[in-house]
């Protein structure tokens, strides 16, 4: 998919719809389940950033912050959605009262 996301050829809507279709189920799959901590957030957000900035062709060096990216791209983030779906059992899971506790 590299070179269907960089082709300058292919316009940025049409990139922009691929990297939704075919990258981004990929890589929140069961994201319903998880648990998002900062390591699996940071790691999201690192990975959709590169994809826009490659898409976009924004060098590294360019010193542009995640959300003018976003903004350039006109795009959500894809960390907020993933928490939108997992919702409030994440937190329950956090705090260990998930499911059936009994004390014995």
């Amino acid at each position: 998919m590299k070179t269907m996301v960089t082709n300058k050829h292919i316009s940025i809507e049409t990139r922009k719809r691929a990297l939704q279709c075919y990258i981004e189920p990929v890589l929140i799959y069961g994201c319903e389940a998880w648990t998002i901590s900062k390591q699996i957030q940071n790691r999201l957000e690192a990975n959709e950033m590169w994809f826009l900035r490659r898409m976009l062709r924004i060098p590294w060096t360019a010193k542009k912050t995640n959300e003018r990216v976003l903004n350039e791209a006109n795009k959500r983030s894809l960390v907020r959605t993933i928490r939108k779906l997992s919702g409030p059992r994440d937190e329950k899971r956090r705090t260990g009262t998930f499911g059936n506790n009994r004390k014995v």
